[in-house]
């Protein structure tokens, strides 16, 4: 992973690490832009954009790897990534992280249900053992280079064995070493108070906004009240897309012309800039043939 900074030096005691979701690098360009700390890539967003399937564990450790290649490349700001089980058992956990790490995560989060995972939001989850799930933790402990590079543990026990299991199996991944925990979907303000109580010494806890989820929507400031310490978003952007390209596409069929939409988009210059378009040409220019002189054979 290149240098810089680190999701330890994030993470604060008296902050919450606002994280948004993103799905390839142009959304993390823009979201670097517009002034956040680190990103999220989350394994849903990459399949409603890249195949337009839902989030049932159709994605592979290779895309994964490849879209996550790309936005590392891009920004300087540390990327979270969703590995899902990591796509398999403990050897497989071992070549995810190193792999994710290699090309740019600064943290990789693990779930503890069975292949094939689903959303956490969905119903008909299924979960491997505490203990299968400790040691894919481990292997994960073991399998990085660098101890900066977080391992998130991700339980979905509240939707298949209930709160109190869910609360007990993160304790064990606590035990085990995992950085950051995140219990999936508690679904009323007592469950999130509950669970931060009883895990809030253990380590950071990560809390998930899902738009239109089981778990209430709370504003960042609310979540650290509770006790959370790090809030992804991990869907919105797509969402918001979703929303945006819905309207934007009805228009087009319905007019014919974008002249409505003008003011709702970024013009041919605007984006450009926006990329960096001038910045790459100029850099590009230094290697050109001119510069160097000789004849041509």
């Amino acid at each position: 992973m290149k240098a810089g900074v680190t999701f330890t030096e994030l993470l604060s005691p008296d902050n919450i690490l606002v994280t948004p979701g993103i799905y390839d690098a142009f959304g993390g360009l823009i979201a670097e832009k517009a002034g956040f700390g680190a990103v999220y890539l989350s394994g849903a967003s990459i399949a409603y954009s890249r195949f337009g399937r839902p989030d049932i564990g159709l994605v592979t450790l290779s895309e994964v790897a490849g879209v996550l290649g790309a936005i590392s490349e891009r920004i300087s700001i540390p990327i979270m990534v969703d590995a899902d089980t990591g796509f398999g058992n403990a050897l497989n956990v071992v070549r995810t992280v190193k792999l994710l790490e290699r090309n740019g995560a600064g943290a990789i989060q693990l779930e503890d249900q069975t292949l094939p995972k689903r959303c956490g939001h969905l119903a008909g989850k299924t979960l491997v053992s505490t203990g299968e799930m400790v040691g894919k933790i481990k292997a994960a402990l073991d399998a990085r280079a660098s101890d900066t590079t977080l391992i998130v543990a991700r339980t979905d026990a509240i939707a298949v064995e209930g709160l109190d299991a869910a609360l007990e199996r993160a304790e064990h991944y606590a035990e085990a070493g995992a950085d950051v925990l995140f219990v999936e979907a508690p679904q009323t303000d007592a469950d999130m108070a509950t669970l931060t109580a009883r895990l809030g010494n253990k380590a950071p806890l990560l809390a998930n906004m899902v738009e239109g989820g089981k778990t209430p929507q709370k504003s960042a400031d609310e979540l650290a009240n509770i006790g959370y310490k790090i809030v992804i978003f991990p869907g919105g952007l797509a969402r918001a897309f979703a929303h945006m390209a819905t309207e934007y596409f009805g228009n087009l069929a319905a007019t014919g012309s974008n002249a409505s939409n003008l003011d709702r988009m970024v013009d041919f210059d605007a984006l450009n800039d926006l990329i960096g378009t001038a910045d790459m040409l100029a850099e590009g220019q230094q290697y050109d043939a001119a510069n160097f002189g000789g004849d041509d054979d």
